[in-house]
């Protein structure tokens, strides 16, 4: 004897039960920041604060406090505004606005043109203090007294890399750079950029470029990780800073935004290396060679 309903059956109204077919996000076509809304809020490596993702006016991230404050508790030269997608560093005219966090990042020193702030950093130095107390936020590594002699030159921190002919200065070491993408589980892929069986690069010593009408440096070379050699496609995944996996599905959203930043001789001084890397782990095991080219 059959049962008259199968486990397939329609509803009391006649219509099919079935289920809705689950359906990824998607970036539209026309969506001036290619970066997915849901994977824009991160924490801030140093303070472990939350930290929300923007594309500036000059395709440069942004990194901003996830909360909207009063114009009347922030200086007019501090205040940003959001407008589809991409953040702009001024009011928008309305009584809110947005705050860069590195002008509340407890890791960094207080700026003398916002007094009004230091309510808000306290608070959040307290949070950062109750995360190092629980073992959640890493405590740096760096000593007070500055980085013991030689270690900046053996692996620097902040390395400068070389791809598609321009110069890009990473947020951490070559070979920790992450992947960007999406996962099936809607989190971020855990993938190295610099992953097992991809192509390496070299460093190289190469002259430190100037604009017409700079001033010199006091160094005239430079460490850089050189991509100049891959092919193209394998460049264009470094820029895009996709693991291969991850470098051909073209369907995957971007879950955080890419760690790449334009190289300045003089904005990014401190992060020049005359000598390079003799110790340590090296990406690629390849020796050094020197350019000048």
């Amino acid at each position: 004897m059959h049962s008259p309903s199968s486990p397939s059956a329609r509803r009391w109204d006649g219509t099919r039960a079935s289920a809705p077919k689950r359906q990824s996000l998607r970036i539209a076509p026309d969506s001036p920041s290619r970066l997915l809304r849901c994977g824009q809020t991160t924490s801030c490596r140093k303070c472990g604060n939350p930290v929300e993702w923007y594309a500036g006016t000059d395709d440069r991230p942004v990194r901003l406090h996830p909360h909207e404050l009063p114009v009347a508790q922030v200086p007019e030269s501090c205040r940003w505004h959001v407008s589809r997608g991409i953040a702009h560093p001024s009011g928008d005219g309305s009584s809110w606005c947005r705050l860069a966090h590195d002008l509340l990042c407890p890791a960094r020193p207080a700026p003398m043109a916002a007094p009004e702030l230091s309510g808000l950093r306290r608070s959040l130095a307290l949070r950062t203090r109750r995360l190092l107390d629980a073992g959640v936020l890493a405590p740096p590594a760096v000593p007070a007294g500055g980085p013991p002699p030689g270690e900046a030159v053996c692996r620097p921190a902040r390395p400068v890399v070389q791809l598609l002919f321009v110069r890009y200065l990473a947020s951490r070491p070559v070979d920790e750079i992450l992947c960007v993408a999406q996962t099936r589980r809607r989190t971020r892929c855990t993938a190295e950029v610099l992953g097992p069986g991809a192509l390496h690069g070299v460093w190289t010593l190469v002259p430190v470029t100037l604009r017409h009408g700079q001033l010199a440096l006091p160094s005239d070379v430079m460490a850089v990780y050189s991509l100049s050699a891959l092919p193209y496609q394998e460049q264009l995944r470094w820029r895009t800073q996709r693991c291969r996996d991850h470098a051909t599905a073209s369907t995957a959203g971007d879950l955080a935004v890419v760690d790449w930043e334009p190289f300045d001789p003089l904005r990014h001084h401190e992060h020049i290396h005359t000598r390079l890397p003799t110790h340590g782990r090296r990406p690629g095991g390849h020796a050094p060679r020197r350019v000048w080219s």
